[in-house]
Formats: structure tokens, sequence, C-alpha cells
């Protein structure tokens, strides 16, 4: 049960690994483009072309969708970003239970948006729990835990791909260890959650401390992208680190050094409005920053 592209990995490391896959759900084909057309998610297409069966209900609350449910039989239920929420009903269905692969070190981070609060906060490591899913918010026993570094330049989506290819490998080693992993209560302590990433969060304060705006950045790289104005134009700021430069705030220092209320940042990768992204050597080769960002 998934459906953008870090479930990817999850299924198709399950179909390597010999798993009978009873059916893949995800969530129904969405508008899409310019065209507004239709669009299958990642999950749904890749899973028709290993030719498995795929279902996408709007909901999961409807009888006759979990009657449908209960009768694959399945043993675990895998889910991983699918973005329904699971009622009692399909919770209780497999007899196994559904596991959850989780995207942050439970229970820190519970919620929508592990990955990008993690690098927004700060955190130094992050990681992978295998969780028994219950019917509150990532608040199920862990199963297994893995844990990855957070490098000081690394964006979202950098950590995305980590985590992905990780949550992949920890799903089959529960999947085969599950009869002798024990599933450890979540502490109370030390609970955070990781709310919905909101687009007014992405506009740069350029009066904030840089090693913050820095994190921004970075957490919202690639998707949704920060973003200021440069002379009324939009541009979207996708990597970055902080630098040691002083000056009055979304001042441009030289290069794309851009001071903040302490310190400055330096922008490594940005994208003007329908272009691609572009390293800062590369933008600036044919246009000039103005003074001062907004």
């Amino acid at each position: 049960m998934g459906t953008p592209d870090f479930a990817l990995p999850a299924l198709e490391a399950l179909h390597e690994a010999g798993h009978e896959i009873a059916a893949v759900y995800c969530q129904p084909p969405r508008p899409a483009g310019r065209g507004r057309k239709a669009r299958a998610a990642p999950v749904q297409r890749r899973a028709e072309a290993l030719g498995l069966p795929v279902r996408h209900p709007v909901s999961l609350k409807e009888a006759q969708v979990q009657a449908d449910f209960r009768a694959l039989g399945a043993e675990v239920a895998v889910v991983v970003a699918y973005g329904l929420i699971l009622p009692p009903p399909i919770l209780q269905a497999p007899a196994r239970g559904c596991l959850n692969i989780h995207a942050s070190l439970l229970p820190r981070w519970r919620g929508a948006a592990p990955i990008q609060r993690a690098i927004m906060a700060g955190d130094r490591e992050t990681g992978i729990c295998i969780m028994q899913m219950d019917e509150g918010l990532d608040t199920g026993p862990v199963l297994l835990r893995r844990r990855v570094s957070i490098g000081p330049e690394d964006t979202a989506g950098d950590l995305h791909d980590r985590l992905a290819t990780l949550g992949a490998q920890a799903i089959v080693e529960a999947l085969a260890r599950l009869n002798e992993l024990a599933p450890e209560p979540q502490p109370e302590a030390g609970v955070s959650h990781a709310a919905k990433i909101d687009k007014a969060e992405a506009r740069i304060d350029w009066t904030r401390p840089a090693e913050e705006i820095d994190r921004r950045i970075r957490a919202l790289s690639p998707f949704p992208g920060a973003w200021c104005t440069a002379a009324g134009e939009r541009l979207k700021l996708l990597r970055s680190r902080p630098v040691e430069c002083t000056g009055a705030p979304g001042q441009v220092l030289g290069g794309m050094r851009i001071a903040c209320g302490r310190g400055a940042v330096e922008i490594l990768q940005a994208q003007r409005p329908g272009r691609r992204p572009m390293s800062a050597k590369e933008l600036l080769r044919g246009w000039t920053l103005p003074a001062r960002l907004d």
C-alpha cells in the first residue's frame, strides 16, 4: 500500500525477494501536467508493469472496499507513503497486521513530513522505522530501526532517496525475521510531530539567521522549493550553505552570497521561472542579480 516515488524501492524489493503480492493499493490517478489529464501514481505504473493487480479506492471506509481487502487473505500489509487513513477493519484484516515504513526515528517526527522537518530542525541523524500500525498517528510499536546521518548540505531530495532505499532493505529484513522481532513500544519522551508543509513556509525571510535559512532551503528542496524574489522575479532556491559574511538582510554580497539577519548563505543551486535548476555559476553566466533579494 503506497503511492509516490518513495514507495517504489519497497515494491521492487518485495517483488525481487519473491513475496507473493496479493494486491497493490495506491491513490487514484490525479489530473497532472498542462493538459490536466489523469495520471496514474508511480506505484500504480510500476505495479502494472510487474503484472501485479492494482486497486485505487478513493477511501477505505466503505464496507465493500473493506470486504474486498479482507478477501485477499493477506498475511501482512506493507504500508509506505500511502496517503489514506487505514480504519480499524483494514488494520485488523491481515493475519500479522499492517507494517509501516516510516522515515524517521520514532517517536521523533510522527506525521506527514518527517524528512523535511528533520532537516529544518537541524537534526544530525534520522532513519527508518518498521512499525506495527495501530489507530494512532505513527504511534505503534517499532519492530526494526535503521539510522542514517544527515549531511550539512543534504536536501530533502537527497535524504528521500537514501531513506527510500533503506526502507526497502529494512522491510525485507523485517518480513524475514517477523517471528523473532519483538515489538518495542514507543517511549512517551521525545515525541515530536512533523506537520504537513505549508506553502507559506517556503517564502524566505532574510531577517532570520543564516543557519535557519540554509536548513529551510535544503528542507524544502526540491518541493515545494524555498523562494524569494529577485527584481520581481520569483527565484526558487534549491541548495545552499552558510558562509561567514555580513550585510543588511537580503543584500547580495557578491556571487550568490546573500546576507541574513545573522551571517549569510551562499546559494549553490537555484531555478528561475520556466527554466531548469542551475548551479550558481550557470545562473550568473547570463543573468545579473539585483543589489538585494526580497
